[in-house]
């Protein structure tokens, strides 16, 4: 699962309650979280059973705005290790308060899986820094890859026919190079999958100041699954995908952004059943 909390904006306790109370009917096993500030992460896993880490505890220097616009972290069902944390600020993005974290995640009966939150640069006219910041994830996957297909999910601030996507989605080559991950959405989602809308009148705001075009919708969130490419002994099968988060409760919108679940069924080849894990 992925949701952009949008930091502390709005009804921020009502807010919180809503999302914790939602993870708590969902039961996710991997989840990324995205504009989350340090002391909401613990608020919104209590009583969920899940395992949190903030970019906060694990980078050596804060990156700047982080203390308004938050951070990135990530929660699991079983006890994770943060295998990297990637800083995607650069000349060309010099803004971009979120870190990237890598965690490898044991899952019950089969191995480690990597796990990897990213939050990619915002501004409309950044597809060329998140070019280059999609080139420095297939780098990190890479680098901690396991036999178990890697599962990416995060605020990806692109839709899917934008370059850092298509790349990603093995659709384009970027600087030469090429990947493949599975669009969770595109394999089981149903219908435009839209999770920055200007039907959520918590993004209204924002989209009227970075956007100022009427009927915004774009679908900029997403669950991305390792390629057998890449992982030739292993599958991460992609049952449903669905939206999060969507829908008011009692007045209350959890998020500018609406969430993504995607059930995933993870299992080695020739191994026996797959088990079933949702994210």
């Amino acid at each position: 699962m992925t949701l952009n909390v949008w930091n502390s904006r709005g009804n921020a306790a009502a807010r919180a309650a809503l999302i914790n109370a939602e993870l708590r009917r969902l039961a996710p096993d991997l989840v990324a979280f995205q504009e989350i500030l340090p002391d909401q992460l613990p608020r919104l896993v209590e009583g969920t059973g899940l395992h949190g880490t903030h970019q906060s505890q694990t980078a050596a220097t804060a990156p700047p705005y982080a203390d308004r616009y938050g951070g990135t972290a990530i929660a699991t069902r079983w006890p994770h290790r943060v295998a990297e944390v990637l800083d995607q600020r650069g000349t060309d993005a010099p803004d971009v308060p979120w870190l990237t974290l890598a965690a490898l995640v044991p899952l019950p009966g089969l191995d480690e899986v990597l796990f990897i939150a990213p939050t990619l640069s915002f501004r409309l006219e950044a597809e060329a820094q998140r070019e280059r910041q999609a080139l420095a994830l297939s780098d990190l996957d890479a680098r901690h890859r396991t036999a178990l297909p890697t599962i990416m999910a995060g605020d990806f601030n692109a839709d899917p026919d934008s370059a850092c996507i298509r790349y990603l989605t093995g659709r384009q080559s970027l600087s030469g190079r090429s990947t493949h991950f599975h669009d969770a959405w595109q394999v089981a989602g149903s219908g435009p999958g839209h999770t920055w809308t200007s039907d959520n009148p918590r993004a209204a705001e924002d989209i009227e100041l970075l956007v100022r075009q009427p009927g915004h919708r774009r679908r900029i969130d997403y669950v991305l699954v390792g390629s057998p490419h890449a992982h030739r002994h292993a599958c991460a099968r992609v049952r449903s995908t669905l939206l999060a988060f969507d829908e008011p409760v009692d007045g209350v919108w959890a998020s500018d952004h609406y969430g993504v679940v995607a059930d995933l069924e993870v299992g080695l080849l020739g191994e026996g059943p797959l088990t079933s894990e949702r994210g």
